[in-house]
């Protein structure tokens, strides 16, 4: 009896840690730059008790309000099936077939852009983190100042060459690392508090408010560094689907936030004593013989820290390609019994170049600070507004809803204001990256809207497809053909009547199949086929997948013989059109460069045949040519 409540609580307290390794890096190493940053900069605050405890305090209630209240009590309540991320939060509202104008497609828009905008922060949190560990060797030894670049190019290498064994078994092995970061963190803390216990002062808000009436203009602009403390809550928020809402409220209020705030408490403290300690607060913390193991945990710790945000990305771009967002990518399932531990290869390494350019083009921690916040503090805005919308949809206690929206907004428009001085700075750098990823998104939906209209143009209606067969029977052939197609409607796939014209005979069974993707992530088994006889062998089948499954049609055809479909799968024959697209400047359409940019997005992407994991050998495809 003993044994049975033991094991799942063992289990709870390995996934607790396993989070420990993904979710919470990036907040976790915020403590290396954070506060130094905060009284940085010409246009910094005075470093004098009153203002310190100001900014203390400021990051003390920012930690409680957006990551304790807004993240995990709130917006984590916002999961589609247990995923989350800012994708899943659009798909709840359902907007995938609103039309220009209405508000579910602006919200569409303003999902699909803070999508875009953590590709920016996947690129700079690697590159921040890792970066401002290693700096702590001007501290431990001054003459190790030259290698730190390449030896932060080389560990960001290493990170991104491990991402193929997968979040999960990342997150066992990083785990009991960050555990031992965050303690560390407490017990820096902790000897810091116990220099100047007055410190612990800084919860009392009335400070933050001060520190406001005092410092004005430059006060304001100081919760541009303060946000640092908090630009994990987006990764967070992505990484749910990986381990689950209770597993991240635990190590959240049990061992990330008591360490953050002893962490923080303890640098003000050293910084009361010596002023001078700015240049790197957190390694004054630790006593001299233990600066250098300090810098080998803390370049360890940062180098999980961006895990959260790798994995994150992974989900999402996922996800945005499940919806039709992006074209189709390889996609390689790192846990076969886990559909969320995934692993993008082009993505993964697009990551890594970004990031050793990064650090190679702007040289230090300090100047990356410029560019990091301004991507993540507009995405806090689009979360807190759709995460309102979606509970007054769903009639979540909608006057609570209501107000707390309202804090939220106003608290994330604040850090967005202060963040947006920094954008000549460096933060352009991410407001490009989203716009260009935007851009993709933009060009490949309406690309493939305007190849469907082309498309239906050629096709014929199936009432007089059916009549034709049937007062001119064509030569039919044993087995059955799988035609997919994108539409499930009332025309004939083209890619059949290309077939026909080819080889002049047709399977005795024909199928019309289309793959949906459902504003849900996950849909079960007895809800994947639906299926309409047509006659004269002709059937129509939909397949329908959650955002977060990877689709598999012989497999979902299988499911064919409990609902009265008659199939083998094993001698199926599957018609694909093979489009080769030519953009045209004398068709009205997309703008040229929209149309040249679908065309190559179309050549590049992932071949139908793998991605619906068809069996090569028994796919035939037909080739089109198609003027845009």
């Amino acid at each position: 009896m003993t044994e049975t409540k033991t094991m799942p609580s063992l289990k709870q307290r390995a996934v607790v840690i396993s989070a420990l390794g993904v979710v919470f890096g990036d907040i976790g190493t915020s403590p290396l730059y954070a506060l130094r940053e905060s009284f940085g900069g010409a246009a910094a605050p005075v470093l004098n008790t009153p203002d310190l405890l100001g900014v203390l305090s400021l990051i003390l209630w920012s930690l409680v309000l957006v990551i304790s209240i807004k993240y995990l009590v709130f917006v984590l309540r916002a999961d589609n099936q247990g995923e989350g991320g800012i994708i899943a939060l659009v798909a709840l509202l359902n907007p995938w077939k609103a039309k220009p104008g209405q508000a579910r497609y602006v919200l569409m828009l303003m999902g699909l852009f803070g999508a875009c905008l953590l590709y920016g922060d996947g690129t700079i949190t690697p590159a921040i983190s890792v970066l401002s560990a290693v700096e702590g060797l001007h501290v431990a030894a001054p003459q190790l100042a030259p290698f730190v670049l390449p030896l932060t190019v080389v560990i960001l290498v290493l990170l991104f060459a491990v991402q193929r064994r997968g979040s999960s078994q990342i997150g066992r092995l990083f785990g009991p690392v960050m555990l031992v970061w965050f303690l560390v963190l407490a017990v820096l803390g902790l000897r810091g508090i116990a220099m100047h216990p007055s410190v612990l002062v800084a919860f009392n808000p009335v400070y933050s408010v001060q520190f406001f009436v005092n410092n004005g203009m430059t006060g304001f602009l100081t919760l541009g560094s303060v946000f640092l403390v908090v630009t994990g809550g987006e990764a967070l928020y992505a990484d749910l689907g990986h381990f689950g809402i209770s597993p991240i409220r635990r190590a959240w209020f049990l061992i990330v936030l008591p360490a953050l705030f002893l962490n923080y408490l303890g640098q003000g403290a050293i910084l009361m004593d010596h002023p001078d300690a700015i240049q790197a607060p957190f390694f004054y913390l630790a006593p001299d013989w233990a600066v250098i193991p300090l810098v080998v945990l803390a370049t360890a710790a940062t180098v999980i820290a961006s895990q959260a945000v790798i994995s994150g990305t992974f989900s999402l771009t996922r996800q945005a390609i499940q919806l039709g967002q992006l074209p189709r990518m390889r996609v390689i399932f790192t846990q076969a019994d886990e559909s969320g531990q995934v692993y993008l290869p082009l993505v993964n390494w697009l990551l890594m170049v970004a990031c050793v350019g990064l650090v190679v083009g702007f040289g230090s921690s300090d100047a990356l600070a410029s560019a990091y916040g301004v991507a993540v503090s507009l995405d806090m805005v689009v979360t807190s507004v759709l995460a309102v919308t979606v509970a007054l949809r769903y009639h979540w206690r909608p006057v609570l809803a209501l107000w707390a929206g309202i804090l939220f907004i106003i608290i994330d428009s604040a850090f967005l204001g202060a963040n947006l001085v920094k954008i000549p700075d460096g933060g352009w750098y991410a407001l490009l990256i989203a716009g260009l990823i935007f851009a993709l998104m933009w060009s490949w939906r309406a690309g493939r809207s305007l190849l469907a209209a082309r498309l239906s143009g050629r096709a014929i209606q199936q009432d007089e497809f059916l009549q034709k067969i049937k007062a001119d029977p064509p030569c039919r052939v044993p087995g059955t053909a799988v035609v997919m197609t994108e539409h499930y409607g009332q025309s004939v796939p083209v890619a059949l009547m290309q077939h026909m014209a080819c080889t002049h005979v047709l399977h005795e069974r024909v199928i019309f199949l289309t793959v949906v993707t459902t504003d849900r992530p996950h849909v079960p088994a007895n809800e994947r086929l639906d299926f309409e006889t047509l006659g004269q062998g002709v059937m129509r089948v939909r397949v329908r997948y959650g955002f977060s499954q990877p689709p598999n049609i012989p497999l979902a055809l299988k499911l064919g013989e409990h609902i009265g479909i008659p199939i083998d799968t094993d001698t199926v024959t599957y018609i694909l059109g093979q489009e080769t697209l030519i953009a045209r400047r004398d068709l009205p359409g997309l703008p040229y460069w929209q149309e040249l940019l679908f065309v190559w997005l179309a050549r590049n992407a992932a071949r139908a045949t793998a991605y619906y994991r068809l069996p090569e050998d028994r796919v035939l495809e037909l080739g089109l040519q198609v003027n845009l």
